[in-house]
């Protein structure tokens, strides 16, 4: 799931560290903890990939409004010979990375199988533009349906200049764009022969404490205590937040930009939750082969993390907690943390698409709010964090856009009713997942038949299998990539 942060000065509502996975560096949702501040260093890619545009529909499903914008995308053929398939890579809530039309494992599998090679950004991110602004009423042209017809029309209308429309099109697509590839194969299967769903949670629901829960479980495979000392850390940081006598020290221990000021809970959980969210977001992409994207900070894995944790040198477990905050900042080259809740709201209901967080934060929440939930909530025991609750995730839906808690809770019921969750039935659709991933509890991590098969790979984290292979690669990884090729393979014949 991931997606373009530099421009989100704090926002981080959720993991949701989505995204492209990789079309758009970390991210969906992504902002939590410093990778929002993450900037994708500037591509030589963007002069050997020229962006193109399509011209698309505003409203797929009001036949009386004709109004159209620019979509852009990339074209790689490269690897292509005449009769060969097409493959599409599904972008997400972010920028699409121009890097993927030079690297990563699906132009591999384009080169052994002769493949022209698409990459559709999507609407409402990157450069993709339907509307004037951000606005709540804008913003309801922004779902994955509309994202659907996009592709849709794309890949009629591509079919038809390119003299592609009876080539076998394969859907690529990593975290929520994985979600969509496996939706275009559901929905449109006289339009895509296959998909590859990498990382995709098919099942929304808007309580997402099992994020957490698997967060717990990946810091425990690198040391038992670890996420135990995390948890001690955590519970003290709650319990100082009750006192204001503690907030000159808590300033001063995590380099806040201003002094600490809790007036609500909210104030706490955003503080809470920004925090946690350096764990989750190296739990979710941990020793992902990332580097090619211009993603910085690759280097801080779940062993570093653990090991600064387990380091008594350095204090207590709330010292390390600490410790964890100002490594990251120095990762992300963050000279303080602006932990302001009251700043976060200010920034995320700013409609301009030259705002803080029109690289995605605002979008991207829009879209839990309206379709998917996906709120890592602390609610569950089983997890090392406390402190920002379901409640604070939905509350942030009516602030921002006028969406109550019960009209959360029907539009995921909905999202359900309409793909199917984990109930999904169609054929050629490939669902990996790693178990690292906090995101394969909401994925196909079993066959559910012949035609539905899962590849769930032990020890490896978010879209593991969609990143460039590498000689450090666990052989269970480079083993998924070998089964995914046989699988295409065998469905392109």
């Amino acid at each position: 799931m991931a997606f373009q942060t530099h421009d989100l000065p704090l926002c981080k509502v959720l993991v949701v560290c989505f995204g492209l996975c990789g079309l758009a560096p970390v991210g969906e949702g992504r902002f939590r903890g410093f990778r929002k501040f993450e900037v994708v260093q500037g591509s030589n890619q963007e002069a050997v990939f020229e962006e193109l545009w399509f011209t698309q529909k505003l409203d797929h499903f009001n036949g009386a409004d004709s109004r159209v914008w620019k979509q852009r995308y990339f074209v790689n053929e490269a690897f292509y010979k005449p009769g060969g398939p097409v493959f599409l890579m599904i972008g997400g809530e972010g920028p699409a990375n121009p890097a993927w039309m030079k690297e990563g494992a699906w132009l591999t599998y384009a080169e052994k199988l002769g493949a022209l090679c698409l990459m559709l950004e999507h609407r409402f991110y990157g450069k993709s533009h339907p509307t004037a602004d951000l606005s709540t009423d804008n913003l309801r042209f922004l779902s994955s349906r509309q994202a659907l017809a996009d592709l849709a029309h794309f890949r009629t209308v591509m079919g038809e200049t390119r003299g592609l429309t009876n080539r076998k099109w394969v859907a690529f697509g990593g975290s929520y764009p994985g979600s969509l590839a496996a939706w275009f194969r559901l929905k449109y299967p006289h339009l895509v022969h296959a998909s590859v769903a990498t990382s995709a949670p098919v099942f929304a629901t808007v309580n997402f404490p099992e994020y957490l829960e698997v967060v717990w479980r990946s810091l425990a495979s690198e040391n038992a205590d670890c996420p135990v000392l995390v948890k001690k850390a955590s519970d003290t940081l709650v319990e100082r937040l009750k006192d204001p006598k503690t907030f000159e020290n808590i300033t001063k221990d995590f380099n806040l930009c201003s002094p600490l000021q809790i007036q609500s809970e909210m104030d706490s959980a955003y503080l809470l939750e920004m925090l946690a969210g350096n764990f989750m977001d190296v739990v979710q992409y941990n020793e992902d082969n990332r580097g090619f994207e211009g993603v910085v900070g690759t280097n801080v894995t779940i062993k570093v993390l653990c090991g600064v944790m387990s380091d008594a040198s350095l204090g207590d477990p709330y010292a390390r907690y600490a410790a964890v905050a100002r490594l990251m900042m120095e990762t992300f080259s963050v000279k303080c943390l602006d932990t302001s809740f009251s700043n976060y709201v200010r920034d995320m209901t700013n409609t301009s698409w030259d705002g803080p967080a029109a690289g995605g934060g605002r979008q991207w929440v829009y879209q839990t709010c309206s379709e998917f939930g996906f709120y890592q909530s602390t609610d569950s025991p089983n997890q090392p964090f406390s402190g920002f609750p379901l409640g604070y995730q939905v509350k942030q839906c009516a602030s921002f856009y006028n969406i109550s808690a019960e009209e959360v809770a029907e539009a995921v019921a909905q999202t359900n009713e309409y793909y199917g969750g984990y109930e999904i039935r169609s054929s050629r659709i490939v669902f990996p997942n790693g178990s690292i991933d906090p995101w394969h509890a909401l994925g196909i991590t079993q066959d559910i038949t012949a035609e539905l098969p899962a590849v769930f790979i032990k020890g490896t984290a978010h879209c593991a299998n969609m990143y460039p292979a590498r000689s450090q690669d666990l052989p269970q990884l480079s083993e998924a990539r070998d089964r995914i090729f046989l699988l295409l393979q065998r469905w392109l014949k």
